[in-house]
């Protein structure tokens, strides 16, 4: 049962990974083994726990307790839990946007590509895609599409930011990823290679003067396809376009020349699944 702790003083240490510290803070680059992230909603928590997340603390209104938290707090074994009623909890800074219950949890070490990609054969990569909404946002529909995997660029939003899980309805927690490197050194030359040594083409969204439909029989005849997008403000980089396989567009209409990055990734997700 997890040790019930009323909040009386918002300047406890350890409130800080709720109130104070920030996301980069919590990443904990220096000591990797300390690093936690913050998971919001039930939900979300409970697909952390579903996918072998392990849980520091909790924190959450009193009335979650035996109601929307419960089987969460039974799953969670002697943990701290931390709580009071909701006027008093929104004076810990952010806890008025929140879904009612926080769980803090340990970051496991990131899987190689190696790992992440054996047995895919559709798979995502985001080319430094900082906005946490649109990376959870393609996460959900990578799980949702018949993606296999998500690799990110280093220059990449992290998918454990609170913003990215939440948005992403805890699929992060559910669909294989990790990083292409730890520098942005390792893209794009060192990750295309490392793609091709493992038997995959590479599709890149863009629009250019060569680029082929999205619904272009090739792209579905390939045994493995990298799907890879770009930044939601510049798109792909040229370097990174001339090195892949294919150029794809989604063909559009009154003159719209492109989507969102999230909501392209759905159709392309859609279309280029494997059948």
């Amino acid at each position: 049962m997890a040790d019930i702790i009323e909040i009386t003083d918002f300047s406890d240490p350890a409130l800080d990974v709720y109130a104070r510290l920030t996301e980069a803070q919590l990443l904990n680059r220096f000591e990797p083994a300390k690093a936690m992230f913050i998971a919001e909603s039930p939900k979300v928590i409970q697909r952390a726990l579903d996918g072998g997340y392990k849980p520091v603390s909790l924190l959450m209104e009193r009335k979650d307790i035996d109601g929307a938290a419960k089987e969460i707090i039974a799953q969670c074994g002697d943990i701290p839990l931390y709580t009071a009623d909701r006027d008093v909890l929104c004076q810990l800074t952010g806890f008025q946007l929140t879904r009612g219950v926080l769980c803090a949890m340990g970051r496991p070490p990131l899987p190689s590509v190696e790992e992440v990609l054996s047995g895919a054969q559709r798979i995502a990569i985001l080319e430094n895609v900082q906005n946490p909404t649109n990376v959870g946002a393609i996460f959900r529909s990578a799980a949702a599409l018949g993606m296999d995997a998500v690799l990110l660029t280093p220059g990449s939003s992290d998918p454990l930011y609170r913003r990215s899980a939440r948005v992403s309805m805890g699929t992060v927690f559910q669909i294989p990823w990790t990083f292409l490197g730890d520098s942005i050194h390792d893209w794009p030359e060192p990750g295309m290679r490392k793609l091709r040594d493992l038997g995959f083409k590479t599709a890149a969204m863009a629009l250019s003067d060569d680029s082929v439909s999205i619904d272009d029989p090739r792209l579905a005849a390939e045994e493995k396809l990298a799907v890879i997008l770009g930044s939601e403000g510049d798109g792909l980089t040229d370097t990174t376009i001339a090195q892949c396989d294919y150029t794809v567009k989604i063909p559009m209409y009154h003159g719209v020349d492109s989507l969102n990055v999230a909501a392209a990734s759905a159709v392309a997700f859609w279309e280029l699944r494997k059948k």
